[in-house]
């Protein structure tokens, strides 16, 4: 009986340490969550208290606007291209730092100067979104005065009088948000690669190299197997990051929490902030996020079930 009674002063002493916290999770996350799948089915303003309650109305409508479609489109551009990009210059570059350099007696090491290039590399970490999106608008400049159309004025490559104009080109405006959010991350997942290979014994990448592989064979075969666990995590916060966008889009491009021209730079959080805080279709919004929140859902666990494997021990 006293093992019971031990037992059961165990689980009320843990479970009261978890009350708390769990209250505060339902309170400040869960419940907004119910809150805003709630809202989605009415017609609520966002300013008024009273609303009516409209069922499917906006979903259906949901389905039919154009301009939330194309941001859909967009998102889903940034889905593929920002983890790809993003994990495949971290991973290189964390390999270079790490394993790149060669010893002459066969062994292997770091380049030189690992800690200075890994300083540099997560230096742009460092760095909130608004100060991105400053620098970046400087860049980005549609007049001479911009670094990428002053370089390439200075190369002739472009006419003085003829700039481009890089965040009010239809075809250019989410490729330039795509490099700022790529030179954004890279430093940060190639800290965490390095961090995972780090734990790799030495001898793995030696008996490699004395088997006559080359580098290429070496980070194919050796590298990124065993740092797959890592490039999965990685994978879905950057899918996460690719679905938002919200603060570079709409404090970079033209427009009512921007959307760049004709919608060309337009994406899903950014058409949802403009229906409920400019045009007050806060249930509409609503509905948009619910939908953001699906597909979010489904990413995150498409990902994790197609890059799932068994692990590897070493």
């Amino acid at each position: 009986m006293s093992h019971v009674a031990r037992g059961r002063g165990q689980v009320g002493f843990i479970a009261g340490f978890l009350l708390l916290p769990l209250a505060l999770y339902l309170t400040f996350v869960i419940w907004p969550y119910i809150q805003t799948f709630g809202y989605s089915f009415t017609n609520w303003s966002g300013q008024s208290p009273t609303f009516d309650f409209v069922g499917l109305e906006n979903y259906s409508t949901l389905m039919k606007d154009e301009v939330f479609r194309g941001a859909l489109l967009h998102n889903l551009f940034l889905l593929v291209f920002v983890p790809t990009i993003t994990i495949l210059l971290a991973l290189f570059f964390a390999f270079m730092v790490n394993v790149g350099g060669r010893s002459g007696a066969g062994g292997v090491r770091g380049v030189r100067g690992a800690a200075f290039y890994k300083i540099v590399y997560f230096f742009p970490q460092v760095l909130s979104l608004a100060i991105l999106a400053v620098l970046f608008g400087a860049v980005y400049r549609s007049d001479e005065g911009g670094l990428l159309n002053g370089l390439l004025t200075k190369l002739h490559i472009i006419d003085r009088l003829h700039p481009i104009e890089w965040l009010n080109e239809p075809n250019l405006v989410l490729w330039c948000m795509l490099a700022v959010v790529v030179w954004h991350g890279v430093g940060f997942y190639l800290v965490l690669f390095s961090a995972a290979m780090q734990t790799v014994p030495k001898d793995i990448y030696e008996a490699a190299l004395l088997d006559g592989a080359g580098r290429a064979q070496t980070f194919i075969k050796v590298t990124l197997p065993l740092l797959w666990d890592a490039v999965q995590t990685s994978a879905v916060y950057l899918g996460i990051a690719a679905m938002d966008m919200f603060v570079l889009v709409s404090t970079m491009t033209s427009g009512q929490f921007g959307g760049g021209p004709d919608h060309h730079g337009e994406v899903m959080a950014t058409v949802l902030m403009r229906n409920f805080l400019y045009f007050g279709k806060s249930g509409y919004a609503c509905a948009m996020g619910v939908v953001m929140l699906v597909l979010t859902l489904i990413l995150s666990l498409v990902t994790l079930r197609a890059t799932r494997r068994e692990r590897i021990e070493f």
